[in-house]
């Protein structure tokens, strides 16, 4: 575990952005910054962080993170569904093939949680009962499993948008997939879904909802893109405590970006407006639960990179 010294320092040497005109067009997301050239996609994961769709600033080690831990996960996952990666040349890089992103984000959640708009408890508790086309029974509470993982897919909105949970459905009626191509997107979804919480429950932890990002190659397959099971992507909780916490009434201990969710929450911000800035206090403990569960999911020790970034990116892609 990096101790608590060393995230403090990391404070002012985040990575926030990138400019690499050598590695082809640039495309920024979120937290990625992405360059396309020569049918390949080189992503650079940045230690942006967002949440309520928009970027709240910057958290110390969580592009390497992120970064490596998406890595694990396409390697331990690649023999259920294949993924566009090729390479990892740097801490925080992944070279990868082009594909043609589908506008589409594939969510999978297995319990009834969450705090944004768009969150399944938010529906739920303001009386929805069927959800992204699925019935809801009565009676559930906040953080309760469901009888079964289901698929609720959001269309991906512009940046500064906000996204929308649709049904199958409403997908199928925005011409992006055909219905053969959507089916089989679930069943790919649900067979990663199922083997992650399978290897997060040998590790002590519940994997309770996550994004997947689809994208079509030139021979018209599909394959995961960008990431798998990341804390930016993914809800983890503890498993060891999760049924008396919920029995209590208590929020689950978890260890991922919903912990920056909340601290935004509780003082009032859910998406509205210019967001406030991190303190140094957040940015820290979201930096310690980042690592915790890095290292948790892959049993490896997180060894953090202190060399300044863009040199060293520049000298391991060697451009």
């Amino acid at each position: 575990m990096v101790s608590e010294e060393l995230i403090k320092a990391q404070l002012a040497k985040t990575l926030e952005t990138t400019d690499f005109p050598a590695l082809g067009e640039k495309y920024a997301g979120k937290v990625r910054d992405c360059y396309i050239k020569d049918n390949r996609r080189i992503i650079v994961v940045t230690d942006r962080i967002s949440a309520f769709d928009v970027v709240l600033g910057t958290i110390p080690f969580k592009g390497q993170v992120l970064n490596q831990i998406a890595a694990y996960w396409f390697e331990v996952t690649k023999h259920l569904a294949s993924n566009h990666i090729i390479d990892v040349p740097d801490p925080t890089v992944t070279v990868a093939t082009e594909c043609e992103i589908i506008p589409v984000e594939f969510v999978m959640r297995a319990y009834v949680t969450g705090v944004t708009t768009t969150s399944i408890w938010y529906h739920y508790s303001h009386g929805t009962r069927r959800y992204c086309g699925h019935d809801l029974p009565e009676g559930m509470r906040k953080n309760q499993k469901l009888d079964r993982p289901i698929l609720t897919p959001s269309t991906k909105a512009a940046k500064g948008g906000h996204d929308e949970s649709v049904s199958r459905d409403e997908v199928l009626a925005l011409g992006v997939l055909t219905p053969a191509e959507f089916d089989r997107a679930a069943e790919m979804c649900a067979r990663v879904f199922a083997f992650g919480q399978s290897l997060a429950s040998q590790r002590g932890l519940i994997l309770v909802d996550t994004k997947y990002e689809l994208g079509r190659r030139r021979d018209g397959s599909l394959c995961f893109v960008d990431e798998i099971h990341t804390p930016d992507s993914s809800r983890y909780w503890y498993a060891d405590d999760y049924q008396a916490r919920f029995d209590r009434g208590d929020e689950p201990r978890g260890l991922d970006k919903e912990y920056v969710r909340y601290a935004l929450a509780a003082g009032g911000y859910l998406g509205d407006g210019p967001p406030p800035l991190l303190s140094d206090e957040i940015r820290c403990e979201a930096a310690r639960r980042y690592v915790s569960l890095y290292e948790l999911v892959t049993g490896r020790e997180f060894v953090p990179d202190f060399d300044e970034p863009l040199a060293r990116i520049h000298k391991n892609l060697k451009f």
